[in-house]
Order: structure tokens, then sequence, then C-alpha cells
């Protein structure tokens, strides 16, 4: 019986959260599984992978085959490396603080970059909310600008329609007294 440590689908329509499960390979996608070992959720940025890396240790050493996707998830979390470091130690090539010093060494250095990714995604949002918001600063200092000057011009112009309207009955005035 081979067993696969591999995403189960769930979530809604154009939503999708996955289960990293152990599961026999011959049971289907959504079905039937040995173990739930964590969940992956792509929608998010970064993706959320919660993971119980100890337990995902556990099947690997004794066999389980990861799918494609999972041993990228797996690599990402370290426990691909945690499991050669392992392999490592059972052979006797290192001793077991040798390999907990140079996973930490990978997780601090990981962990670093990490947030230095997302400091940057961060500042990357906020540059551009800050953008938007001067431009439509801008736009709306525009606007009002184009009001005022539409409403200087209709004032101009009802004034100018008050003083033809004011010399119409004075010219029509001399015309009466010059005829009567």
């Amino acid at each position: 019986m081979a067993v696969k440590i591999r995403l189960a689908r769930r979530g809604r329509k154009q939503a999708p959260i996955y289960d990293i499960v152990v599961a026999d390979s011959r049971s289907p996608r959504d079905g039937k599984f040995i173990e739930k070992l964590g969940q992956y959720n792509p929608q998010s940025t970064p993706a959320g992978i919660t993971l119980k890396d100890d337990r995902a240790v556990y099947w690997l050493m004794v066999g389980a085959e990861p799918t494609d996707t999972t041993k990228k998830i797996l690599s990402v979390r370290g426990v691909m490396l945690k499991k050669h470091l392992q392999v490592g130690v059972a052979k006797g090539a290192i001793t077991q603080e040798v390999a907990d010093a140079r996973f930490e060494a990978w997780a601090k250095e990981k962990d670093a970059k990490r947030e230095a990714k997302i400091a940057k995604l961060t500042e990357g949002k906020d540059a551009a909310k800050k953008a938007a918001f001067e431009a439509e600063k801008k736009k709306r200092a525009d606007m009002e600008a184009a009001q005022q000057k539409a409403a200087e011009e209709a004032a101009a112009a009802a004034t100018a329609t008050e003083e033809t309207t004011e010399e119409a009955p004075a010219a029509e005035a001399s015309e009466e007294t010059t005829e009567a």
C-alpha cells in the first residue's frame, strides 16, 4: 500500500483552501485519509501554511511520498531539509546537535528573507495607496478649480446681460422723446 502526502481541496468555488493530508494513493482526492497534517491557503499574500512539522517528518521517514505541490510546500517550511538531516544522523554522518544547528541557521535565514519580502510587499501597497490618494487629491482640486472658473464665467455673463438689458430701456426712452 503506497502512502502519499497530498492536498485535499476544501472551500467554495473560486476560493480554494487545501488540507495537507496523508492518504492511501488509491483513495480519492477529497476522500478518506489517514491523518491531516495541516492547511494551505493560496488565496492570501503570502500564501498561508500551517503544518505539523514533526508529524510530516515522521511520515516522510517511514516512506510516505509527497506529491510535487506538497513537496514544494514542505520544502518552504523546512520539512524536507529536516528529513535530509535526520537521514544523515541515522547513517552516522553527522550528530543530532550538528543537524539541529544547521536547521536553526537555515530557519533564521529563511525568516529574515520572509520578513524582508513581507516588508517590501507592504511598502509597495502603501506607496500605491499614497499615489492613488495624491492623484485623487489633484483631480479634486482640478475639478474645484474648473467649477470655480465656470461660476466666475457665469457671473460675468450674468453681469453682461444685466448691462445690456439696462441699456436697452434707456435707448428706447431716448427714441420715444425724439419722436414726440
